[in-house]
C-alpha cells in the first residue's frame, strides 16, 4: 500500500537578511508573503522518500547534501531517497551558513510532519496544460547578429528570440483516504517578476494559493522546471504592465489555472513502488586562462567600485556588464578544482518521476528529458540538490551572452546533464 504525506512550514528569514539574485546588496526591508516549505512523504511499506520544495533562490550542493541527511535521518530513510527543490525566487536570502543552520533543523521538521501526515492514496492522475505568454526565452539576436540576454523592452534592435520558451504546465494529482488531496504543479520559468528588497515566493507562492483556491479539498506543491534561459518579460511591452507583484500574481493565477481547470479529466496513473536514485557526473570548471587573471582583477575592481550599472571604458574597449560579469566569474573561479563532481537525482513514484538537476537548466535540457524518459510524466526540476550556476546548451556557448559568460561549467554540461538525466530516470523504470 502507498502512503502520501503533506506539510507546510515557515522559513522566512528576519528582516535585514540579504536577498538573492543580483549583484548588488538588497537586505530585505520587509515581507510580502511569507516564504514556505512544501513536503510530500511517501511510504510503499518497503521504501520511504521525500519531496521537498522551497522558496528560495537555490542553495549550494554541500549545504544540500546537510539538509538531506539531517531529513533522512529524521525519517528513517537515505539521503538519496530526499529531493530538496528550490523554487529560484529571487526575493528570498542567500544561503549563508546561519540560515542554512536553520534550514537543516526546520527543513528535517518539515520532512517528520509530512511523514506523521501519511495516508492510502487512492487515485493517481495527471494533466498537461499550456500556458501562452508568461514564460519567454530572454536570449535575443540582436540586428548586428550579436546576442543579448534581457535586452530591453521595445528594444528596435531585437530581431527575434533565439528558441521558443516551453509553454507546457503539468499537474500530478495524489487522492488520499480520508484527506485533502494533493497536487503537483509543474511549469518553467524565472521567478525574478517583482525585484525589490521586500520578501517573496513570487509567482510560485500565486501557483499554490490560486490552485487550492480553485480545486476544493487540495493541497498544492509548485515545481519549477527548466528555467534558466526563459523570465517574465515580453519585450514587446513597456515595463510598467509586465513587473511587479501584480504582474507575479497573474502568472502564479495563469499557472495554476491552466492544469486546475482540467481537473476533472485526469488520466489514471498506476499507484506503483517508490524508487530513487542519484547519479553524480563528474564535469570540467570554466576557469580563466593565466593571461586573462590580470584583466579580471583590474575589471572586479572597477565593478566593486562603481558597482553593476558600470559602464566604462578600460585598455581603450568599451566594457559592458558581460564583461564586468566574466571577470567575477573568473576570479571567483581562479582556486576551485578542474573538475567537480554534480549529483543528479530523481524520484519515482508508479509512472510519475522527478529529475532533479543540482542548478539553472536551459529550456532544451528539460524539453529533452520530458520528450526521453520512459515515464508517462515527467516533471523536470531545477535548483535541485544544488545550486551550481547555469547549464547552456552546447549552441549557445558559440553564441555568447550573459549566462555563458557567468557559467561555471564548459560546453558540454546542458549535453552532460541531458544524457545523465535521462539514464537515471529510465533506470527507475
Amino acid at each position: 500500500m502507498l502512503l502520501a504525506g503533506f506539510a507546510r512550514i515557515d522559513i522566512t528569514p528576519p528582516l535585514g537578511s540579504l536577498l538573492r539574485g543580483y549583484y548588488y546588496e538588497r537586505p530585505a526591508d520587509g515581507v510580502l508573503d511569507p516564504l514556505l516549505a512544501t513536503a510530500i512523504a511517501f511510504d510503499d511499506g518497503e521504501n520511504k522518500a521525500v519531496l521537498m520544495s522551497l522558496d528560495l533562490c537555490g542553495i549550494p550542493q554541500p549545504m544540500q547534501d546537510r539538509i538531506r541527511q539531517a531529513a533522512a535521518e529524521r525519517v528513517g530513510t537515505v539521503p538519496e531517497a530526499v529531493i530538496v527543490h528550490c523554487t529560484h525566487t529571487h526575493q528570498g536570502p542567500h544561503a549563508t551558513e546561519e540560515y542554512v543552520d536553520f534550514l537543516v533543523v526546520r527543513l528535517a521538521d518539515a520532512a517528520e510532519l509530512a511523514m506523521q501526515d501519511v495516508k492510502p492514496v487512492t487515485y493517481m492522475g495527471f494533466t498537461r496544460g499550456i500556458v501562452e505568454r508568461v514564460s519567454f526565452v530572454r536570449r535575443y539576436r540582436m540586428k548586428d547578429g550579436s546576442i543579448r540576454t534581457n535586452p530591453g523592452r521595445l528594444n528596435p534592435d531585437i530581431v527575434g528570440p533565439v528558441s521558443e520558451p516551453d509553454t507546457m504546465s503539468q499537474l500530478l494529482v495524489i487522492e488520499r483516504e480520508k484527506a485533502k488531496e494533493i497536487g503537483i504543479v509543474n511549469f518553467q520559468v524565472h521567478p525574478d517578476v517583482i525585484s525589490g528588497c521586500r520578501i517573496s515566493a513570487d509567482y510560485p507562492g500565486f501557483v499554490r494559493r490560486t490552485y487550492e483556491t480553485l480545486v476544493e479539498n487540495s493541497l498544492c506543491m509548485y515545481v519549477n522546471g527548466a528555467q534558466g534561459d526563459s523570465n517574465h518579460i515580453d519585450t514587446s511591452l513597456p515595463k510598467e504592465i509586465n513587473s511587479g507583484y501584480k504582474w507575479s500574481r497573474y502568472m502564479g493565477t495563469k499557472i495554476a489555472a491552466s492544469v486546475a481547470s482540467k481537473r476533472e479529466l485526469l488520466e489514471e496513473l498506476p499507484i506503483g513502488k517508490i524508487r530513487f536514485g542519484q547519479k553524480n557526473i563528474t564535469v570540467k570548471t570554466n576557469k580563466g586562462r593565466p593571461e586573462q587573471m590580470e584583466d579580471a582583477y583590474a575589471l572586479k575592481k572597477i565593478f566593486d567600485e562603481h558597482g553593476r550599472d558600470v559602464a566604462k571604458t578600460y585598455n581603450g574597449t568599451f566594457k559592458t556588464v558581460y564583461d564586468y560579469v566574466e571577470a567575477l566569474r573568473i576570479v571567483n573561479m581562479e582556486s576551485v578544482p578542474d573538475e567537480r563532481e554534480l549529483h543528479l537525482t530523481a524520484l519515482s513514484v508508479g509512472d510519475w518521476v522527478v529529475a532533479g538537476i543540482p542548478g539553472e537548466p536551459f529550456t532544451e535540457i528539460g524539453k529533452a528529458i520530458k520528450r526521453d524518459s520512459l515515464f508517462t510524466l515527467t516533471m523536470p526540476a531545477c535548483c535541485t540538490n544544488g545550486m551550481e550556476g547555469y547549464y547552456p546548451s552546447a549552441d549557445c556557448f558559440e553564441e555568447g551572452g550573459y549566462e555563458v559568460r557567468n557559467a561555471r561549467f564548459v560546453k558540454g554540461i546542458a549535453e552532460a546533464i541531458t544524457d545523465g538525466s535521462v539514464e537515471l530516470v529510465n533506470s527507475l523504470k
